[in-house]
């Protein structure tokens, strides 16, 4: 019976880049998730925050599986200038 290597496996979804659009389907369901208790509980942290927050990691996750990926310099930056900007959103919504 042949095994599957975990080590192989696990280098290849790294190599490819693939291991950040797994991180990024978690960070949706994450975000889902914690919408949906805010809005059923009427507690937690308000969505626009969820989202925003969300948004500037996802954007540094873009920026990492461009550059495995090979998408090139401007991509890469826009991807960097996205995250930059989530994060000034999330600033200024924190900074009261």
């Amino acid at each position: 019976m042949v095994g599957i290597d975990g080590g192989a496996v696990a280098a290849s979804l790294f190599a490819s880049g693939q291991v950040v659009d797994l991180i990024l389907v978690l960070m949706l369901l994450e975000g889902l998730a914690l919408i949906a208790y805010a809005r059923l509980t009427g507690r937690g942290i308000a969505p626009m925050s969820v989202i925003v927050n969300l948004m500037s990691g996802a954007g540094l996750l873009l920026a990492l599986r461009g550059t495995l990926a090979g998408w090139g310099t401007v991509a890469v930056a826009a991807c960097l200038m996205a995250s930059f900007a989530a994060h000034v959103a999330d600033l200024a919504r924190r900074w009261r």
